[in-house]
């Protein structure tokens, strides 16, 4: 038997929610009023989202709720009374993306499904099947994966799988995006996205080196509005079970004009599978009227990328409310309604009954007692006409048997008090097969709670960083950190084994050809060892079914080279290399794997990560929340966006040749842009590095594990320059009037909302 799929719509409110029930969602995802990935969405109160739960699920659907920001430590400790009474209302799911909410939820509230948020950028089945393993009932898949990766995953973990099929597209991929918070201090990873990515902006090869006003692209970032209702057969066939619509900042006729164009292709493609599929002009039209941004766009499902996805010329939402042809209902009389059966028995004194059934549920209810009829007995019509008016509730009588005795009366009141009585009781009944209760294994939990405290509140042990211990960082005050240098060059490489402060070496695959990576690894890694240092090969940015594959069939070469360990940025690196048997301690985890909460450290030691480094989004009072321990990046260009499009490709053809260009905003900075044409992804940098040597005691009094400084453009001087600044501000002796040119605290000080 077929598998049914689900269509999933946004519900940014309770009017909008019960226009795409009506529409024919088979299941809304809402937000209530904390930690929402849409911070300003008009999102349910407390009082409205338990209305919602009970009104989808009289109606058979399903409500989501999202959970998909990052907490900080104050707001997880909020979380338990935030979800204690949608849990016990029954609500279906909830949709995280930060691992420490994961991981509380597993343990708080057992029985409560989670959903993998696209904002855990999950890009094959390394990663999937690591979440499933780890609670998850379901995979929202990054929105860059082809049909052919996401038939993968499917086909590999089994997992249920849930993916975008229509509205907007980040320019990044989802949650490696901090453009609009290091611009602005809104963050994406917390709801509140300033969308950066619809600016004006101009490709140039060099900085100060602008394009002529033909060549210009003022709007490269801007993706074009996903409409895949065209590939509603490949969708399916791939394995995805959950369609899902984006839109919860849209309007009501949006959401629900959408809603009901992909309710009638696919019951037309469900129904008749067999049939030839198509999606007709007129249909197109209304999607196109209902909202798009410069037309339409399939998205990734069957290209990488392309100029084609991008608007260019402009980056506005188009409609066309004349053409709307989607009718909101006023109220829930005109919507499709369950059908239940009834049972009404009239027999002089006895007292009125009434018998509901719907779905295996039978609700029964008695009324006052049954007359003789002193003038006018009741007739069939009038009982049936009374009972059959079920008004605003979500049920209409399907089928509803009469029996009455001859010359019987009853009130009309007493009829209505039935009828309403019954319904009550039937929707009582439905609701409570959704209901929980709150655990009540205290032990279970207290233990859990011991644990805890004992890994975060400082016992767990520090990682070492070094071969030696501190040999190679002779010279240094003994207050100071391990440091560890990020090198995205062989010459940064080269630069980093010769100071004495450095203890660890992380170096980029990408700065290795791969056809050399294992040979060359091998001879660098006996360098770092001469120099008394370590070696991590850092793993790519992205990890897609491609690169997976390149890596498990060269593995075995690249384990021999006797490099000490592996940074990585992303779930699928992470369970690939515990697949390959990895032991916890040669993985470093990076910033990508949000360590936002001492939950979230708890989280990410559960699937076997004992090496962290910090957030760049928090601020200083925020990271010493978190205890001590992790790396802490202090400075580097930090990467503002991962994308799977090019802006080389998009605006003057692919080179097949990694370089470094430049993006130019409208105040005339340029943020330094490099292509990885072996993943095949871009990274957008930030204009100027962050440099927090000023701030060396405060970065101490945080006590991480160890230090980070990060290269990516910087030349063999630059880098100089830079461990001069980290000589100094160890020693205490940091110059801030001869400090560099142009440099930013990040989050340092300020943090985001």
């Amino acid at each position: 038997m077929r598998r049914k799929t689900e269509l999933l719509a946004p519900a940014g409110s309770f009017e909008i929610l019960k226009a795409v029930i009506h529409a024919g969602a088979d299941a809304v995802y809402a937000a209530g009023n904390r930690f929402g990935a849409r911070a300003y969405a008009t999102n349910f109160t407390t009082e409205e989202m338990l209305a919602a739960i009970d009104y989808v699920h009289l109606r058979g659907k399903k409500l989501y709720l999202t959970v998909n920001t990052l907490l900080k430590e104050q707001e997880i400790r909020e979380l338990y009374d935030y979800l204690c009474p949608f849990y016990e209302a029954g609500v279906d799911a909830v949709i995280v993306q930060d691992m420490g909410v994961l991981h509380f939820i597993r343990k708080q509230f057992p029985e409560l499904p989670i959903h993998a948020s696209t904002q855990m950028t999950v890009t094959g089945a390394y990663g999937a099947k690591l979440l499933l393993q780890n609670g998850c009932r379901r995979i929202v898949t990054a929105r860059e994966l082809s049909l052919d990766e996401i038939s993968h995953i499917y086909q590999t973990t089994g997992a249920e799988i849930e993916s975008f099929v229509h509205g907007a597209l980040c320019y990044s991929y989802s949650g490696q995006c901090l453009m609009s918070s290091m611009i602005g201090g809104r963050s994406g990873n917390r709801g509140r996205c300033a969308q950066p990515c619809r600016l004006p902006y101009e490709h140039c090869e060099m900085p100060g080196k602008s394009m002529s006003r033909q060549q210009r692209e003022n709007y490269p970032l801007s993706l074009k509005d996903l409409c895949a209702i065209s590939m509603i057969p490949q969708l399916i066939e791939s394995g995805i079970h959950s369609f899902k619509i984006e839109g919860r900042m849209k309007q009501v006729e949006y959401a629900a004009g959408v809603t009901s164009i992909y309710r009638k292709y696919l019951d037309l493609y469900e129904d008749n599978p067999g049939q030839h599929y198509h999606v007709s002009d007129e249909d197109y039209r209304r999607l196109s009227d209902l909202g798009n941004r410069c037309g339409f766009t399939d998205g990734y499902y069957k290209k990488h990328n392309g100029r084609d996805m991008v608007t260019f010329d402009r980056p506005s939402h188009e409609k066309n409310k004349e053409h709307l042809q989607f009718t909101i209902p006023k109220n829930d009389a005109g919507e499709d309604k369950e059908k239940i059966k009834g049972i009404l028995r009239l027999y002089i004194n006895n007292p009125a009954s009434l018998v509901l059934k719907y779905k295996g549920i039978q609700a029964e209810v008695t009324g006052d007692m049954v007359q003789t009829a002193r003038k006018q007995p009741l007739s069939r019509q009038t009982v049936l006409e009374k009972m059959e008016k079920t008004g605003n509730t979500p049920f209409q009588f399907g089928q509803l048997e009469l029996e009455l005795e001859e010359n019987s009366f009853l009130p009309v009141g007493a009829l209505n008090e039935l009828r309403r009585a019954g319904i009550g009781r039937l929707t009582e009944l439905v609701l409570q097969k959704y209901r929980r209760q709150m655990p009540h294994n205290q032990t279970a939990a207290q233990n859990w709670q011991t644990a805890a405290r004992d890994v975060l509140s400082g016992n767990q042990p520090k990682q070492d960083i070094t071969v030696q211990g501190r040999q190679s960082c002779k010279g240094l005050a003994e207050t100071s950190l391990p440091l560890s240098v990020l090198t995205d060059t062989l010459e940064q490489f080269e630069v980093s084994l010769k100071q004495p402060e450095a203890a660890r070496i992380y170096l980029e695959s990408s700065a290795l050809k791969r056809e050399h990576l294992g040979s060359k690894l091998e001879k660098l890694t006996v360098e770092a060892h001469e120099a008394g240092k370590t070696c991590y090969l850092a793993l790519p940015h992205i990890f897609r079914m491609e690169t997976a594959k390149w890596y498990e069939t060269y593995w075995q070469q690249i384990s021999g080279t006797g490099t000490d360990g592996y940074l990585v940025r992303n779930l699928e690196e992470l369970s690939f290399l515990q697949e390959m048997g990895v032991p916890g301690s040669m993985i470093q985890g990076d910033y990508h794997l949000y360590i936002s909460s001492r939950e979230a450290i708890w989280g990410w030691r559960m699937l076997s990560l004992q090496q962290y480094t910090l957030p760049v989004e928090w601020n200083a009072r925020e990271l010493r929340d978190l205890g001590t321990g992790g790396e802490m990046i202090i400075y580097g260009y930090q990467p503002l966006m991962l994308s799977a499009q090019c802006l080389q490709k998009n605006t003057k053809g692919c080179r097949q040749r990694e370089s470094i260009s430049y993006l130019k905003d409208r105040y005339g900075k340029f943020f330094p842009v490099k292509n990885h044409c072996e993943g095949c992804y871009n990274i957008i940098y930030n204009i100027s590095p962050l440099a927090l040597f000023h701030q060396f005691q405060e970065i101490q009094r945080i006590q991480p594990g160890s230090v980070r400084l990060s290269f990516t453009i910087e030349d063999g001087k630059e880098m100089e320059e830079v461990f001069r600044y980290y000589r100094q501000a160890v020693a205490g002796t940091l110059d801030k009037n001869s400090y560099l040119r142009e440099f930013t605290n990040g989050h340092f000080k300020r943090g985001v909302e």
